[in-house]
């Protein structure tokens, strides 16, 4: 239990790697009281060290707010199975939600579940690369269903408010799954596939921002990122149809060397691209 008064909210984050170390050194800033739990002894005490947590957690005890940085079947795991303090708010980080909902809402909880998903990261991964101003000026993805509770949802809402996060978007679990298929996963299966040319080994020396803008997020944690990929496979096969079927027009033009069909693609893209910056900077969306 947590033994020293404080009038902050008492948070436990379970796993410290770099989204949830940040979450902790956030809250923290904030002025709350942040414990922290992780399989490895080295992040608590790398997390100590850099007075991202009070203290280590080794239960859910005493606390009134949870977080979950955990890979999404873990995630579900403890969901499922954790023993959490009664009427205790559960938010969790994952890129993945229908799954997530689909377990916590299968039978009544004790808890109060609210899915967030912080719009932000490194190419680096690890507490390492974890600072308190990861979230300023981001985007909060929030999800509500008819099941969340109303001022769960609203204590969540501010927590993020006060990690920083200027723009917070509220959907639906499928909502959210379909949008996170194109906005993160096929940015990272295009970045990925992208640097398997067999030119890219000799080419250093001919790069510049173009190429350094399409593999900046090439390096992905295999494991991590192939459990996202397959849980949301739906929505992310459909993006992956879209796009290949967008690039064979463009192979197409270049085959029957139509330069008018070129300008034209690149002309709908370029509207595409206006379209969606005017939409961005009307809506006060943070782009990174």
């Amino acid at each position: 239990m947590i033994q020293k008064e404080y009038n902050g909210v008492k948070i436990t984050v379970y796993g410290l790697g770099i989204i949830g170390a940040s979450v902790c050194a956030s809250l923290k800033r904030a002025g709350h009281f942040v414990r922290g739990m992780n399989r490895s002894k080295e992040a608590v005490e790398y997390a100590l060290a850099h007075g991202y947590i009070d203290e280590e957690a080794r239960s859910f005890d005493g606390a009134d707010v949870v977080v979950l940085a955990l890979p999404p079947r873990v995630c579900a795991a403890v969901l499922e199975e954790g023993a959490f303090p009664p009427d205790c708010i559960v938010t969790d980080i994952c890129g993945v939600k229908e799954m997530l909902e689909n377990v916590v809402y299968a039978k009544p909880r004790r808890y109060r579940y609210v899915g967030i998903h912080p719009m932000a990261g490194k190419e680096t991964s690890g507490i390492a690369s974890a600072c308190a101003d990861l979230f300023d000026g981001k985007n909060l993805v929030m999800v509500r269903t008819g099941k969340t509770d109303a001022s769960a949802f609203a204590q969540v809402k501010k927590l993020g408010e006060e990690m920083g996060f200027t723009h917070i978007v509220v959907c639906g679990a499928a909502e959210h799954d379909k949008m996170i298929a194109l906005t993160s996963q096929l940015a990272h299966v295009v970045s990925n596939a992208y640097v398997k040319s067999p030119l890219t080994e000799d080419c250093t020396g001919f790069t510049g921002g173009s190429f350094q803008d399409m593999t900046r997020i090439a390096g992905v944690d295999e494991y991590v990122w192939t459990e996202l990929f397959h849980i949301n496979r739906g929505y992310l096969i459909a993006e992956i149809d879209r796009l290949c079927r967008r690039l064979s027009e463009y192979k197409s033009a270049l085959e029957e060397a139509d330069e008018p069909k070129m300008r034209a693609l690149l002309a709908e893209g370029k509207r595409a691209f206006a379209r969606f910056s005017e939409k961005s900077e009307s809506d006060g969306g943070s782009e990174t």
